[in-house]
């Protein structure tokens, strides 16, 4: 089987040589860019499995191609910002990104960080098994469609793996620690605010107020859990 083609994107020249190189001894087939604009233009028309996306980027910020990006694609999205810009990293998931990494970063950490995000994506992509319901809600792990009231929810991946996960373990309490092993395969390098963002917009998406959940509920000071009574 082919190693994954991911797409770089940052305007630093000498962060993407880097990158390239490493990513190119481990397999991978890496497309290099620059900008927003090309970045974009880059996605729309050529298959990656995965995209690098810095946030700092000539002519069409990193925050816009990822918004612009979850229009018309799915493909796994990891978010570069700089290391004091907590802001920025919630901004990154909310806008869609599936995942963050820091400036500076060590190669092994990215590495760890991409080899997890394609291993849930590949996963998410060959599961089959039982539709699963609750209540208005379904979700069909052999067209990957999640439904309301009939009507087709668009989720990202890990937003459906989430979900998935979380519905077919109805009424177990998992931490965010937890979640961000089962969920985004990490141990070391996750960050629980990930699992936090990814539950508010999954919430957004499936609640009909999402600030009274139903479905995805809170226990408080450990973590989350599918409602068992649905």
């Amino acid at each position: 089987m082919s190693k994954a083609h991911i797409l770089v994107v940052d305007d630093e020249k000498p962060i993407v040589d880097i990158i390239k190189f490493n990513l190119e001894k481990e397999g991978y087939k890496v497309t290099a860019s620059y900008d927003g604009e090309d970045a974009l233009n880059r996605i729309k028309s050529e298959n990656f499995d995965m995209v690098l996306l810095d946030v700092m980027l000539p002519k069409i910020d990193g925050f816009s191609v990822c918004k612009k990006v979850r229009e018309f694609s799915d493909v796994p999205i990891i978010m570069i910002t700089a290391k004091a810009d907590e802001v920025d990293k919630v901004l990154g998931l909310e806008l869609g990104a599936d995942d963050y990494i820091t400036k500076p970063f060590g190669i092994r950490e990215l590495i760890a960080r991409i080899r997890a995000n394609l291993r849930r994506t590949a996963q998410s992509s060959t599961q089959d098994g039982k539709v699963l319901k609750a209540g208005a809600l379904t979700l069909n792990p052999e067209t990957f469609e999640v439904k309301k009231n009939g009507k087709v929810i668009e989720l990202t991946v890990r937003e459906y793996e989430l979900l998935k996960f979380l519905m077919s373990q109805k009424g177990q309490v998992f931490s965010r620690e937890e979640l961000l092993e089962k969920v985004w395969d990490y141990e070391y390098y996750g960050d629980v605010r990930t699992v936090d963002v990814t539950v508010r917009r999954l919430r957004e998406k499936i609640e009909d107020n999402p600030s009274e959940p139903t479905f995805i509920l809170t226990k408080r000071g450990i973590g989350y859990y599918f409602n068992p009574n649905i």
